[in-house]
């Protein structure tokens, strides 16, 4: 596995990291990705490190934490082999919740249920940036659990990529979390993985596989339950999405490789990229994923050609069209 550095002064991670939100399935108002075998689960986080992935990204909401538990019981007592990333910015109803004191309290427990003192990296998650330029006190309290050593990196997982280079600027950020897929590039065209390269600030690529669509097994008839968000999107989308699949995929020229790996391959092209997050559930996930790091990038020719596709046209449904 091959391993980058997470900004200019943060830690070396897996070029493939391990997206936690499906492992801590749904609770009661809170979709994830449908229901989940803590067994496999645990395979999984096991079959990962031993893969050479050492990247994992949570956060409090996700199972009302026990995506959290589910990474500490997998690493106890082998803590200082993972980078271990977290956020926190929601209450247990899923709304946003960014006092200063309700931040401290997420990451009390994000510790006591990851079985450790200190995350890597701490992430405000999907704030309205203009509420941290309102409310100071928000970020104060953020570095402060970096100068108390309860996080090692400050970060923020951003809702739109384009508000990365603003997010840089304005707060200081040493990591920035974006989606970037082959149908979501705005992260490129905005000109943010070269700001953030120019800034010594590292990049965690969520979303490389569209959720799932860009594995190849997906269709606009795929039925989910009720309790997988992708049962929410809006049939427009859904269809959009597998369309804009098949379209891309088929750009990239490789013999053997399933779309997944293409898909990883396409977002490990920018080296402004530090890791690349998929959503892992299974053993057999993790080594489809994993091997997409000994690939490498794709051609440029073929990388540019996926951009120019984007440029073309959009793969988003506005709401209302779907």
């Amino acid at each position: 596995m091959r391993r980058r550095q997470l900004g200019r002064e943060g830690p070396l991670v897996s070029e493939i990291g391990f997206g936690a939100w499906g492992i801590g399935g749904p609770r009661p108002g809170l979709r994830a990705y449908g229901p989940v075998d803590d067994a496999v689960s645990l395979d999984a986080l096991d079959h990962a490190l031993a893969a050479g992935i050492t990247f994992y990204d949570t956060s409090s909401l996700y199972g009302l934490g026990h995506s959290e538990r589910l990474i500490g019981r997998a690493f106890a007592g082998r803590r200082d082999e993972v980078v271990i990333a977290t956020k926190a910015g929601f209450d247990a109803q899923g709304r946003p919740d960014f006092r200063p004191d309700s931040l401290r309290a997420s990451l009390e427990g994000s510790l006591r249920d990851l079985g450790t003192d200190r995350v890597d990296l701490f992430q405000l998650h999907d704030p309205d940036l203009a509420q941290l330029r309102a409310e100071p006190a928000i970020l104060a309290a953020v570095w402060d659990f970096r100068r108390e050593g309860k996080a090692g990196r400050i970060g923020v997982s951003l809702k739109n990529p384009l508000d990365g280079i603003a997010a840089i600027e304005a707060f200081g950020f040493e990591v920035v979390q974006i989606n970037l897929n082959m149908m979501d590039v705005r992260a490129v065209e905005c000109g943010l993985l070269d700001f953030a390269a120019s800034r010594g600030v590292g990049v965690v690529a969520r979303t490389p596989l569209c959720f799932g669509w860009l594995s190849g097994t997906l269709s606009a008839d795929t039925a989910f339950p009720p309790d997988d968000h992708r049962s929410a999107w809006p049939a427009g989308q859904r269809a959009a999405w597998s369309e804009g699949a098949v379209l891309l995929l088929n750009t990239v020229q490789a013999d053997g490789q399933t779309g997944a790996q293409k898909a990883l391959r396409f977002c490990l092209s920018y080296p402004g990229v530090s890791t690349v997050i998929p959503g892992l559930s299974t053993p057999a996930e993790v080594d489809e994923n994993a091997a997409a790091a000994a690939l490498g990038p794709l051609p440029d020719a073929q990388r540019q050609r996926i951009e120019a596709i984007n440029r073309e046209r959009s793969f988003f449904v506005r709401r209302g069209e779907g």
